[in-house]
């Protein structure tokens, strides 16, 4: 009689990835907040929109929900390379969370999706954990997430993970640019480098042009390859949001972009309204010295670092010029870099670099 076949014999265990549920449990309920009705466990996570507690309370007129998925791109392979895990999963809530915040909406729930082809579950709980954290500074609740152990699609090491997350705003306060007008202030928060866009060309120029190994040091910088390539993204939602919720009534803030691939050019162009430019002084803010390294070793021209790189501003509020002083100062007590970066003004819609 012929050996009967198990899933585990087709390369998916599943009490090894029940195991790894179990251990990850405590770094979800860290991110729970009183409004998390069920999280990880079910088939589905529950949040509470509305909230009437006295010492907590939450109520809107008009919610606008808001969502948004993202992934980290090559960065993984860096991680990889350099099998450090700890960051990546807050590049992957920085880069959907700060994608919310462009439109003026409050992170309220994040979910995970993982695919392997093996489940290593110590890696996995590094990933996890990076996720608590960033899900921790941005009030964000973890509420689920999927795990799919693979091996036909993917090689044992291989893996992938992608970020899904949902906001919520009231509809009269939101942010999409129509507002702007010439004269604006145009505010860039420095980035904490290159984030999670543009390691495709990155990787290219440290790895095949100059061979370096991950832990080679980086031609002129006091970093190592890895610990460069791995600094992970800048979550910009609590400050933000202070100021948003500073300006209730006199709605100080026009338009926000959240500088990803495209960069600066490619970004702030979305939430120009017709007629409206914006002017960027390139000179106003300090450019990091990987950018500098990229843009020599490569060579990569100007106009191309700048539409594949943020080149150092992560985060981009276009503001009334009455409370451009102001939003910079308390941005600026929240722990932000924030430059005047330019400003608006009429003409067809672009963005021009200067």
């Amino acid at each position: 009689m012929a050996k009967s076949l198990s899933y585990k014999d087709a390369g998916v265990d599943i009490d090894r990835s029940d195991q790894w549920t179990e251990r990850l449990k405590h770094l979800v309920k860290k991110t729970y907040g009183p409004r998390v009705i069920a999280g990880v466990g079910g088939f589905a996570g529950l949040f509470r929109l509305d909230y009437h507690e006295k010492l907590f309370q939450r109520n809107y007129r008009k919610p606008v929900l808001v969502a948004c998925t993202d992934g980290v791109g090559t960065k993984l392979l860096v991680a990889q390379m350099a099998k450090r895990f700890d960051t990546i999963g807050i590049d992957l809530v920085a880069m959907n969370v700060n994608d919310l915040l462009a439109t003026g909406a409050e992170p309220l729930l994040f979910l995970d999706y993982l695919a392997v082809g093996r489940l290593d579950p110590e890696r996995a709980v590094e990933l996890v954990e990076g996720i608590s954290r960033a899900c921790q500074e941005a009030d964000c609740a973890l509420i689920g997430g999927e795990t799919a152990e693979m091996p036909d699609l993917y090689e044992k090491d291989d893996f992938d993970l992608a970020g899904f997350s949902v906001g919520v705003l009231e509809l009269h306060k939101t942010i999409d640019g129509s507002r702007i007008e010439p004269d604006d202030v145009i505010l860039g928060l420095a980035s904490s480098g290159l984030h999670s866009n543009g390691y495709s060309l990155a990787r290219k120029i440290i790895f095949d042009k100059l061979q370096l190994r991950i832990d080679d040091p980086l031609p002129g910088l006091d970093a190592t390859a890895a610990d460069e390539l791995l600094k992970p993204t800048r979550i910009y939602v609590q400050p933000v949001l202070s100021v948003l919720r500073y300006y209730r009534v006199k709605q100080a803030v026009r338009g926000m972009a959240h500088i990803t691939g495209g960069g600066l050019p490619g970004n702030v162009i979305r939430v120009l309204p017709k007629d409206c430019q914006a002017l960027i002084e390139t000179d106003s803010w300090p450019v990091p010295e990987i950018f500098d390294l990229l843009a020599s070793q490569g060579p990569v021209e100007r106009e191309e670092m700048f539409r594949v790189f943020n080149m150092g501003i992560g985060f981009v509020m276009i503001v009334r010029p009455t409370f451009a002083d102001s939003i910079a100062r308390q941005l600026r007590r929240a722990g932000e870099q924030v430059y005047r970066i330019g400003r608006i003004k009429s003409g067809k819609t672009a963005v021009e670099l200067r």
